[in-house]
């Protein structure tokens, strides 16, 4: 038996995989890339697993775990520089560093589990910030290719929430990720609310940088939006849903219910998914399926406890997004990967069918 995928996400959930690999030396990927590409497939590459519902029955080919560390810092002049964190460097980590040095532009994201390489694929964001706002390049593997190359932000496809990687599972791995960092002691604007009621001040105030950086992670522990490390919460994938469009007049109704309307960088218009649950009679603790709970913190996370399976927790999901679509007429979207096995025919194309880039 393989490797259990179980042993690789935060939800402890997953079968076993042909085989497994980790990515730990970045000067042995073009190797272990060689290793990996089998015939038929490319192979599923794994960060944190804190975004990831893995099959119960296991996954039929290769799993990469980037597991490569490192940030290196170079100057862009006197206010700015690039940060090169490599794609397995846990994301609080890369927060954490930059704020020590006294770097201003992702301040907002600390406290999000994951890898710095899995940000951009999610186009991660919280508190007004999101990656691609200070995003320079990425070194790319490009398995049609099978070769390295360099991306940069505009030929990402970013959007709320998704990316060109998101669109196009398994075509490409990212290997490092640069950031266009602020020298600066203070942080970016206050967009938030609650935030700013944290560190009694007013929106748009930029606080000092480690004080803002303190009170994101404050902020996020009071709301259960951390990753505990035990207890009934500790099996979870964050939050199981990306807050939905909505139009108009279903804005106009959400308000008058008391309801978030928000306004996303695209200017769309989105509500919270979390409150959605909650106004459809999903609470903190319920039991949604066999072995799947919302969190003690909030309905917008789902735990899974001892008897829950793959099959169970997506069962959960379909609930939650049923209910919400038979009471508000809104639908939700589920943000935990499914691992995708590429087929070779999506990797070499036949002539005449273009890949979407």
């Amino acid at each position: 038996m393989g490797e259990l995928l179980a042993d690789h996400t935060t939800l402890r959930l997953g079968g076993p995989t042909d085989r497994f690999l980790t990515h730990n030396d970045p000067a042995a990927w073009t190797d272990l890339a060689h290793t990996a590409a089998g015939a038929d497939a490319a192979p599923f590459v794994l960060g944190g697993g804190s975004n990831t519902l893995a099959d119960d029955t296991g996954y039929p080919g290769t799993v990469i775990r980037m597991a490569t560390r490192g940030i290196a810092v170079r100057p862009l002049g006197d206010d700015f520089v690039e940060v090169i964190a490599q794609a397995g460097e846990p994301l609080g980590s890369l927060v954490a560093f930059s704020v020590a040095e006294g770097l201003s532009g992702i301040e907002y994201l600390g406290g999000i589990p994951g890898t710095t390489g899995a940000a951009p694929v999610q186009n991660t964001g919280a508190y007004g910030q999101q990656i691609s706002d200070t995003l320079t390049r990425l070194t790319v593997y490009d398995w049609n290719l099978g070769r390295a190359r360099e991306l940069h932000p505009g030929e990402c496809d970013f959007g709320y929430r998704t990316s060109r990687f998101k669109a196009q599972p398994g075509r490409l791995t990212i290997l490092d990720v640069g950031l266009r960092l602020a020298r600066r002691t203070y942080a970016s604007p206050i967009r938030y609310q609650h935030l700013a009621d944290a560190l009694a001040v007013r929106l748009g105030s930029r606080p000092p940088l480690a004080e803002a950086a303190q009170a994101v992670l404050t902020d996020r522990h009071n709301r259960g939006l951390t990753l505990p490390t035990f207890g009934p919460d500790a099996r979870q994938a964050g939050s199981v849903f990306l807050n939905p469009p909505i139009s108009n007049a279903q804005a106009t109704a959400i308000c008058a219910a008391g309801g978030p309307v928000l306004s996303s960088s695209d200017g769309t218009l989105r509500t919270s998914a979390g409150w959605l649950l909650e106004q459809t009679g999903f609470h903190p603790g319920i039991r949604v399926a066999p072995g799947v709970y919302c969190s003690l913190g909030r309905a917008l996370t789902l735990t899974a406890h001892d008897d829950a399976t793959a099959a169970s927790f997506a069962t959960a999901l379909e609930v939650l997004a049923h209910a919400v679509l038979a009471t508000h007429r809104i639908r939700l979207r589920s943000e935990p990967v499914q691992p995708h096995r590429r087929s070779a025919q999506e990797r070499h194309p036949r002539p005449g069918i273009r890949c979407r880039s």
